[in-house]
């Protein structure tokens, strides 16, 4: 009997594991593999090719610009690649030009020479200062080109125009045959005329110069405005407006903003001219402008001479160096016109 039941026990055991894995199995659901979608393969677009090298008897060229102008950049080369020619290595081309670069060239400064022509060529070629070029009052149709663009002449001496220092690093300087000025009665200056075709000469050249290097209108300049304390020249009779109007060169302020600010201009004239915080004021927005002047709060000898420079270039009827209300104006009016950045 005991026997019988032992078998049946184990009889129900075993029927109950083989229904346990039975049902584990039935209850079984594979996974479905999730197909990961492969990301799209990004075809490098080709680069343009670069325009070649050109070379004329041994010497390389190079004219075309890669570089975004709208930055001032300029990967181009108006004048002979200079190379460095390592003794037992070979400088090659072949990843040139990079694109981050811009010309040293940034401003283009006028001077006279305060000498007659046969002067100007002597002091300009053979003594301690110079120009990249030098305009003559012969008459002809000639420019005389003193030093190669690509270098550093000295034209500009100690010199500032908004964050910018020492400008002979910078520039392209154009002397002007010119006599300078002599001093009346009175003790006031009176400027020697340029002739027509100087003018004309001067704004053929200067035209050249800031196009190919996109020298900004706030960047064409008077040897006075970076120097105010020091220099005059070109002074009250060089055409500044002419270039403006008849060559889109360098800056000139619109006649309607200045009218603007005239009424205002007239009333803070007559009420605070003396006040030293107006002066402040007018001391500031010169600096802001471009002038390298120091604040005082007084009417003092470079805040005067730095009006006079700002008169030259853009008031010329009047350069006493006193801030009247005309002057104040068409200070404001240019400020707007060419804020800085």
């Amino acid at each position: 009997m005991r026997k019988t039941l032992y078998i049946i026990g184990l009889s129900a055991f075993v029927f109950s594991c083989t229904s346990q894995q039975n049902v584990k199995k039935s209850s079984y659901q594979p996974k479905t593999p999730v197909v990961q979608a492969k990301p799209p393969v990004k075809t490098p677009a080709p680069e343009p090719p670069k325009p070649k090298i050109t070379n004329e008897h041994g010497v390389e060229f190079f004219t075309t610009n890669l570089a975004d102008p709208t930055k001032n950049d300029n990967t181009a080369s108006y004048g002979s690649i200079v190379s460095a020619k390592p003794a037992g290595y070979k400088v090659v081309k072949t990843y040139f030009p990079a694109i981050a670069q811009n010309f040293r060239q940034r401003y283009l400064i006028l001077h006279y020479t305060a000498l007659p022509d046969d002067k100007s060529v002597t002091v300009l070629t053979q003594q301690a200062v110079s120009s990249h070029y030098l305009v003559n009052n012969t008459g002809d149709n000639e420019i005389y080109q003193l030093v190669d663009e690509n270098k550093r002449s000295y034209h500009a001496g100690v010199s500032a125009w908004r964050s910018d220092k020492n400008l002979n690093d910078t520039s392209i300087g154009i002397e002007i045959v010119n006599t300078g000025f002599t001093t009346d009665a009175t003790g006031k200056r009176v400027f020697v005329p340029f002739s027509d075709e100087q003018v004309k000469k001067v704004a053929a050249l200067a035209k050249d110069i800031v196009t190919r290097y996109q020298i900004p209108a706030t960047n064409v300049l008077a040897h006075a405005d970076i120097a105010p304390t020091r220099k005059q020249d070109p002074g009250p009779m060089f055409p500044w407006k002419k270039l403006y109007d008849e060559y889109q060169i360098g800056m000139w302020y619109d006649e309607a903003a200045k009218q603007n600010f005239l009424t205002q201009a007239q009333v803070d004239l007559a009420a605070k001219y003396n006040d030293a915080s107006f002066i402040f004021g007018i001391q500031t927005a010169l600096q802001k402008f471009g002038y390298g002047l120091e604040f005082s709060g007084k009417w003092d000898d470079a805040t005067k001479k730095t009006i006079e420079a700002f008169q030259y270039h853009f008031r010329p009827q009047n350069y006493d160096g006193i801030m009247d209300a005309e002057t104040w104006a068409i200070l404001q009016a240019l400020m707007q016109k060419y804020p800085t950045k």
